[in-house]
């Protein structure tokens, strides 16, 4: 299988420069719309080369939740360092995902995962896995930081880690959706300080 990827690739290639304009294709179009012209123009590569790179579409678009969800997995896990008091932390993590989700040339993207796999889940079982697997993934790793908290006092003794980082979750999912839906940055803004309030209560 990797000797046939191999095969179409032009000299020089950059797998993950390819695959970030890829992105850039699906986050903008979706996966359905997004059309092979599409990628292989934004991606300077020819059909032949593109699949040979990728293989099919839905490889290629795979591929990219794959990078999206690594690079967030990266900047939760920079974002939640446990020398910060947790506000400290998810006030973090909100801003990182706002400094995404409002970026865009016409408008607002949101959250790539959040905006493109679900709307492919139903049809697409690899998709599925992948979006479920991400959230649980993104979950998990609040959920670490929520123990933490939970040990050193900063939340009560009884309160339930894996309830709050669902929560905080759901908090980033709602900035997503919003950002994509055209609220403003103020707006979204208050929301994640309300988020920050709910779970670590006011100052």
């Amino acid at each position: 299988m990797k000797d046939e990827k191999k095969r179409g690739r032009p000299r020089a290639f950059d797998a993950k420069a390819a695959l970030g304009k890829a992105r850039d294709v699906f986050w903008d179009r979706g996966f359905a719309a997004a059309s092979l012209d599409n990628l292989s123009a934004a991606t300077n590569l020819n059909r032949p080369s593109l699949y040979g790179a990728f293989g099919d579409k839905e490889n290629l678009y795979l591929d990219t939740l794959e990078g999206y969800r690594q690079d967030g997995m990266d900047a939760l896990s920079e974002a939640l360092d446990p020398s910060l008091q947790l506000r400290d932390n998810l006030a973090r993590v909100y801003e990182s995902a706002l400094s995404i989700y409002l970026h865009g040339e016409t408008a607002a993207r949101g959250c790539f995962l959040i905006g493109t796999a679900t709307a492919e889940a139903i049809q697409h079982e690899r998709v599925r896995e992948v979006l479920g697997r991400s959230l649980s993934d993104f979950d998990g790793e609040i959920e670490k930081r929520m123990r933490l908290a939970v040990e050193s006092g900063e939340l009560p003794e009884g309160a339930d880690p894996q309830a709050m980082a669902r929560l905080a979750s759901a908090v980033m999912h709602s900035l997503a959706v919003r950002s994509r839906a055209g609220d403003s940055r103020e707006t979204l803004e208050a929301i994640a300080r309300s988020g920050v309030e709910l779970i670590c209560g006011r100052r």
